[in-house]
């Protein structure tokens, strides 16, 4: 043997920047990750693993690791580019935990409501109170010009009530925080900044995130977890199309079961203390002066306790380039007329003082968000005296990061993000807002520890491979036993501010791969190290490449990750969070929002939920080591009278499609609670080898008339099992939830009759009538 050779493009340098040291978590706390009580899905299967029920050691490094880390949630889904939002929604950790310094006032050092601090008799420092008592308390004692200054992230200090500095964006100047994950819609997969496609994914995975972040007390907060952007954004550049003036036509149907559910279920579920409003417009209103969105929905119908931010500039832009308000001093007071807390940047600070003045709004309305602010502050223990006091976290340092245990989980997540997409009995062999890692490995690095041997060549100069080392690259294919390719993207074709315009292999990657693989002796395997989905149809359909992994931009341990499926140390169980669609797709606008189909101009719709096109890969798609059979075992049955004791006084009513229906809010949370029952799925492994299998669960409808889903992901789950091992899963369908649709008004019901639920081949008729 020759050894095994690594033949790649420049993806080594730049893929493996992002980092996740995080502390192992219990085995409760993982079971909270999810309704289902598994968030390791595998990229459907990954990043729900680490981002979802971390605590504070860990999000030391997941703040400054970064927003890459995972393209895959248990089921690979995709790991946000930015850090933005999922829908269009990105998990931001805003403010830190406390001031980790003490804070000098004149040369005299101390901490805020410290026990010789002169304000300690003021409410605000009494620790006992509610925290919504304590800011409205020190709120009253600021004065207009004082309030003024607390509307930008650069917030002033205020000496005389011992208030300090505060930066809201560059929060790891207060202790541990971060700019995180994006729990964005990416119905537009060439906009990669998502967890993926999928409404359910998303949503458990931002609501995961945010509890990771924030801790488990309900009082206190270890972090300030912030989901953005809030709503329908999912455009940055895109063919001279700008976020600063794009308006987002949605329709209430979309709105309601696409783009809003990961940030009701940040808020609702996972509690979320921030939500940012995205630049964008949407149906003519900026989001950031939308009442209906920040006022009525955010904080009215999802109870949201905490505050709502701007995007950097946003208030600006909704006055400079949406030209929305006439003057500057109107954009302030629509703003925050409309719900908006405070804007990241100066403009409502330089802005609010005259807008007072020109009475286009009054000191109410600065006070309302400076206690929403003030608030959350009182939360992070910045009123608490010195943070180290904190039982909780205020011991908590560097000894807490990157420990043995964090590394094992990172490189657990980074194997589980893994998708294996073609495996022509090859593999196993046997035998952007991120920091600096505590270490990382590359897949070269990863395969030298399994082949000594193994030899590197750059295939590249750059992700863009605009020259290849193809004449090279094919020599030394010639003279090995094994080539691995390792291929894909890097911020230079996807990240903030940036949208791919092709699902292509940039440059001369193809080529290269081409000719590698025609030169090699037996055919090579091919890694792809992307944040979204590529047309690698010709690399699908050739013999000479006998295997494709995807591994994401898997961060610190992808390398060894990488190297551990190949070798069979790690048995794939990945699948994918996003469809994979042909070149030919993105000839369809991406301005266009709309999810569902319009047969009558030919476009086909986005998102496995609607999507019935030719795709590369589809969504959900991820192939194992092992043979994995599931079937349905138990379940409510197909009994007409399901449904009957619960739903008793109530009738379906018909809507004016004709179509007989329960609306959701009529039935109500108590019938809705007892409505709930569980389905059994049977799991078995029929080798060759040990490993995970992700169990995806899908409800159908009988038609798709209405705008109803082509099928619709309820949730999932994954079980290790040995070889011949058989077990039970046990999955709990609550039907207000996962058999409920939108209406085109957006309103949510349940359909009177049958549904079905999927599982692989398998289905199971749900009939649901009074």
């Amino acid at each position: 043997m020759h050894g095994v050779h690594v033949s790649v493009g420049s993806l080594l340098s730049f893929a493996l920047r992002s980092a996740l040291c995080a502390e192992k978590m219990s085995s409760d706390r993982r079971r909270n990750l999810s309704s289902w009580g598994d968030t390791w899905l595998s990229p459907i299967g990954r990043s729900g693993l680490y981002e979802a029920g971390a605590s504070l050691t860990q999000l030391t490094r997941i703040a400054s690791t970064s927003s890459r880390l995972l393209r895959t949630l248990p089921m690979a889904v995709s790991t946000s580019r930015r850090g933005g939002g999922v829908l269009a929604a990105v998990v931001t950790a805003v403010a830190a935990l406390a001031m980790l310094g003490g804070v000098a006032w004149g040369g005299n050092p101390g901490f805020t409501c410290g026990p010789a601090s002169a304000q300690k008799g003021f409410a605000f420092c009494n620790a006992a109170l509610p925290a919504e008592q304590r800011a409205a308390d020190l709120v009253a004692r600021l004065t207009t010009a004082e309030k003024v200054g607390q509307l930008g992230d650069q917030a002033p200090g205020v000496p005389r009530l011992g208030i300090p500095v505060y930066k809201w964006w560059s929060e790891a100047l207060h202790g541990l925080a971060i700019s995180g994950k994006g729990i964005h819609f990416g119905q537009r997969t060439y906009w990669s900044e998502t967890p993926g496609e999928d409404p359910t994914t998303a949503s458990k995975y931002g609501a995961a995130f945010v509890k990771g972040l924030q801790g488990s007390s309900l009082t206190n907060l270890q972090t300030s977890a912030c989901c953005k952007h809030i709503t329908a954004y999912d455009i940055e550049e895109w063919k001279g199309v700008s976020r600063y003036n794009f308006n987002a036509k949605v329709t209430p149907q979309d709105l309601a079961d696409t783009y809003n559910p990961p940030f009701r279920s940040c808020v609702v579920d996972g509690k979320a203390s921030c939500i940012m409003c995205a630049y964008t417009l949407i149906n003519g209103v900026p989001a950031c002066a939308s009442s209906d969105l920040l006022t009525k929905t955010v904080r009215g119908e999802w109870k949201l306790d905490g505050y709502t931010a701007s995007d950097c500039d946003a208030v600006a832009i909704l006055h400079k380039s949406e030209h929305f308000t006439r003057t500057a001093e109107e954009a302030v007071a629509v703003a925050l007329k409309a719900g908006l807390d405070i804007n990241c940047g100066v403009y409502m600070q330089q802005n609010a003082a005259s807008a007072l003045q020109q009475g286009k709004m009054t000191e109410k309305d600065v006070d309302k968000a400076l206690k929403n602010l003030f608030a959350i502050r009182m939360r992070l223990g910045h009123f608490d005296g010195d943070p180290r006091g904190n039982k909780l976290y205020g011991r908590l340092g560097a000894a807490d990061v990157c420990t043995p245990v964090h590394k094992a989980l990172a490189l657990e997540a980074a194997r589980r993000g893994v998708v294996l997409l073609k495996n022509n009995d090859i593999l196993a062999l046997l035998g952007n807002y991120y920091g600096l890692p505590c270490e990382t490995t590359t897949p070269f690095g990863g395969i030298q520890k399994y082949v000594k041997s193994a030899k590197f060549l750059p295939g590249c100069s750059s992700a863009a491979c605009d020259v290849a080392a193809t004449d090279q690259a094919t020599a030394l294919a010639k003279s090995s036993d094994y080539v691995f390719l390792v291929m894909g993207l890097s911020q230079k074709q996807e990240q903030e501010g940036l949208d791919r315009t092709s699902l292509l292999l940039p440059g001369k990657q193809q080529a290269l791969i081409t000719a590698v693989a025609t030169a090699s002796k037996r055919p090579v395997i091919l890694i792809l190290l992307t944040g979204g989905p590529v047309d690698i149809t010709f690399a699908q359909t050739n013999p000479k490449i006998g295997a494709i992994l995807w591994a994401g931009y898997p961060g610190q341990a992808g390398g060894q990750a990488i190297a551990d499926v190949l070798f069979g140390e790690f048995n794939p169980s990945g699948k994918l969070p996003v469809t994979w669609y042909p070149e030919e797709f993105t000839k369809f606008t991406m301005t266009d929002m709309r999810m569902r189909p319009d047969p009558a101009t030919g476009y086909p719709g986005r998102s496995y939920r609607f999507y019935k096109g030719k795709t590369v890969y589809k969504f959900g798609y991820g192939l194992s080591y092992s043979k994995f059979a599931c079937r349905i075992v138990s379940g409510a049955g197909n009994s007409s009278s399901y449904g009957k004791a619960a739903l008793a006084g109530l009738r379906a009513a018909t809507t004016p499609e004709g179509d007989a229906v329960y609306r959701v809010d009529e039935i109500g949370d108590d019938r809705c609670e007892r409505l709930r029952f569980p389905v059994m799925v049977e799991v078995q492994n029929h080798g060759p080898m040990d490993g995970k299998h992700t169990v995806l669960m899908f409800v159908r409808w009988s038609s798709t008339d209405g705008g109803r889903p082509v099928r619709q992901l309820i949730g999932f789950r994954n079980q290790h099992l040995k070889v011949g091992e058989k077990k039970k899963l046990k999955m709990e369908i609550s039907p207000c939830e996962h058999l409920s649709r939108a209406r085109v008004d957006g309103e949510k019901v349940i359909d009177r009759g049958s549904h079905f639920l999927m599982v692989e081949e398998d289905e199971l008729e749900i009939r649901f009538q009074d």
